[in-house]
């Protein structure tokens, strides 16, 4: 099994903790991350983009000139897509990007994509992450305590908004709970700090 030192606020180790093989211990499925990741920034798209064909743009009712003796190309209208301000030819209509991947594989992802982490030394574990108010000064000197870098996820076991709100005005830093971490944030940032408490449930729900 993995161990990892347990450290305090102050970036102080106070002991060590095992980490589940069964999720940070797996054999990292590269095939399996990437569909993750790009059905995760697929359903994050819009699709809203729209271009205008020659019967949707304004204008070129009439033949611009006749079909004979001029010597010029054949036309029958001034907003096809080779005339200035005509309209678009196959270009990009409304869609959904939208796909799923199996549950199955989505576990093994987030499994994949934590163990990875954990041989890069990339994961910090608290034994408990409290703030007395909403402060970002007192979360910049946390983090900077921890040296955890310039980007880090913070993990947390349930609601707390002291936490969330000091860190939201921080560049490179996101908050997260354990039943909303994705193989992309995970793979993103620096560091992922989890208090023991996250770490337990991160182990229960997907074992």
């Amino acid at each position: 099994m993995p161990k990892v030192d347990v450290r305090n606020q102050k970036g102080e180790v106070t002991g060590s903790v095992e980490l589940s093989d069964g999720i940070f211990g797996v054999g990292v499925n590269e095939v399996a991350v990437k569909y993750a990741v790009l059905s995760m920034l697929a359903n994050g798209r819009q699709g809203t983009h729209s271009t205008k064909t020659k019967s949707e743009v304004s204008g070129g009712g009439r033949k611009p000139y006749r079909q004979k003796g001029t010597g010029r190309a054949r036309h029958g209208s001034t907003r096809s897509a080779q005339w200035i301000k005509g309209g678009i030819v196959h270009g990009p209509k409304p869609r959904s990007y939208r796909f799923t991947i199996p549950k199955k594989v989505r576990r093994l992802a987030l499994k994949s994509a934590l163990t990875a982490r954990c041989a890069e030394d990339a994961i910090v574990v608290l034994d408990e992450l409290r703030l007395d108010a909403v402060r970002t000064k007192s979360m910049v000197a946390l983090l900077r305590d921890l040296n955890v870098g310039p980007s880090a996820l913070i993990v947390i076991g349930g609601k707390d908004e002291a936490i969330t709100l000091s860190a939201r005005n921080i560049p490179g830093i996101k908050t997260a709970y354990t039943n909303t971490i994705n193989v992309h944030d995970i793979l993103k940032y620096g560091k992922i700090i989890m208090t023991k408490d996250a770490l337990a449930k991160v182990e229960e729900v997907y074992a």
